[in-house]
């Protein structure tokens, strides 16, 4: 049986904003686009994108060889005969798809929700009609097995959100290493491998760079935390889970957490010294310094990130929730725009955030972020950019590449971390034994 997909929305809409947006003549801009991006370029990449989801559609519709389900997109099965499909969004009563089909299965290029409506008609008469409706059913969540740490913990409140706003039964599918955490967080959500008879719909839950249409929501111009929102019908942001601490304090003495490395030393704090500047001042009031990132030395290209001369050494293979644990016992956590952030911020760990390459509004809220905005900065929500394998694409290869990440003082720093201290009336050890 063929394959063939359909597009909700005219895909001349996202050609047009790709041409456009290459007229701009930016490098990283010419760098991503063909020259022509028709529809059988576009129909190959979304044929691989669907190759784990174009299995067995098990929902009989009581038509004899004609099987629909919302598993990764609309997906219908039209058996060999004289059928007319006509598909549609029920909400707006557009119209997306009108066509004689036969011996075929059809799927959407869009995998998000949308309420659609499904009208199957043989030999000119209504033999099946359906709109989307995931009250009562299961309904699948696959979180990206190769996402980020950041990016699926930044998705995850959604799913009870989901559940909670269509009445329906969530499941959901995360990478291994994160299961625990995702049960501590949520214990009632259910964690399974793979879609069974049962799942009515399945949606992924991942990023997008740029305007393709199998995700509403450019992570360049939407918070990573409403990403997921988008693609779920939300508009809503749901309240951060409740972490159940399962591990004492390692130690008695209050400790800071420091996390120097991100996806890629690209994104490190640059300032020469600076994080042994702030590992130093730290001492200075008596804190104990636990530097938590996974390795202890990182390189790309020319740039590096290594635990901090002062800092303790405790980095290594930790499970995530070791590392939560040690978070949630933490007086403040001190890092960049990272996965180890975002555990911080959901263990209710305050969280200085030293990060220039992104807009404020990328990240989660954090009255302690610091930025400096008077260089060249935010690239990474500029929609201008089409791509980052140029990874400074306005400075690169000058003497101002990275200077959003290099011209972050260490003062800038420091006066983040003062005015936690004051806003949590925390008082540093120096302080207690001085009294």
């Amino acid at each position: 049986m063929r394959k063939l997909f359909f597009c909700a929305r005219d895909l001349q809409d996202y050609l047009s904003h790709v041409r456009n947006i290459d007229k701009l003549n930016l490098p990283a801009a010419k760098s991503y686009a063909p020259e022509v991006l028709d529809v059988p370029i576009v129909q190959e990449i979304l044929g691989s994108m669907t190759e784990n989801y174009d299995g067995e559609i098990f929902w009989q519709t009581g038509v004899d060889g004609l099987r629909l389900d919302f598993n990764c997109g609309l997906r219908l099965e039209v058996p060999t005969g004289n059928f007319r499909v006509r598909i549609g969004d029920f909400d707006s009563e557009q119209i997306f798809f009108d066509r004689e089909l036969s011996d075929v299965r059809l799927i959407s290029v869009e995998k998000y929700f949308i309420r659609w409506r499904v009208e199957i008609f043989r030999d000119g008469q209504e033999i099946f009609s359906h709109v989307l409706d995931v009250a009562g059913r299961t309904v699948h969540l696959a979180f990206s097995k190769v996402g980020g740490l950041g990016d699926t913990l930044a998705h995850l409140p959604f799913a009870e959100e989901f559940a909670r706003t269509f009445n329906c039964r969530v499941v959901i599918s995360l990478p291994n290493y994160l299961r625990g955490l995702a049960a501590n967080f949520y214990p009632a959500l259910e964690q399974i491998d793979a879609v069974t008879s049962e799942t009515y719909a399945t949606y992924p839950v991942t990023m997008n760079f740029g305007d393709f249409p199998t995700i509403p929501a450019d992570i360049r111009s939407a918070p990573l935390n409403r990403v997921a929102g988008a693609i779920l019908g939300l508009n809503t942001l749901p309240p951060k889970p409740t972490f159940k601490p399962t591990m004492p304090p390692i130690i008695r003495e209050p400790y800071v957490c420091i996390a120097v490395q991100a996806s890629t030393p690209i994104k490190g704090w640059h300032y020469p010294n600076g994080w042994e500047i702030v590992v130093a001042y730290l001492k200075r009031l008596g804190y104990r310094v636990f530097c938590i990132d996974r390795e202890n030395f990182q390189r790309d290209r020319q740039y590096t990130a290594q635990r901090p001369d002062g800092a303790e050494d405790f980095t290594g293979d930790f499970t995530i929730m070791e590392r939560a644990n040690m978070l949630y016992h933490a007086e403040f956590f001190i890092g960049l725009s990272s996965g180890l952030a975002w555990l911080a911020e959901y263990v209710n760990c305050p969280v200085v955030m030293i990060c220039g390459f992104s807009d404020a509004w990328h990240e989660f809220y954090t009255p302690y972020r610091v930025a400096n905005r008077l260089v060249c900065n935010g690239c990474y929500s500029d929609r201008r950019v089409r791509a980052f394998d140029n990874f400074c694409p306005y400075q690169h290869d000058t003497p101002r590449e990275l200077e959003c990440q290099r011209k972050i003082s260490p003062r800038q720093v420091l006066d983040a971390v003062e005015r936690l201290i004051v806003d949590r009336r925390l008082t540093p050890p120096l302080m207690r034994s001085s009294r």
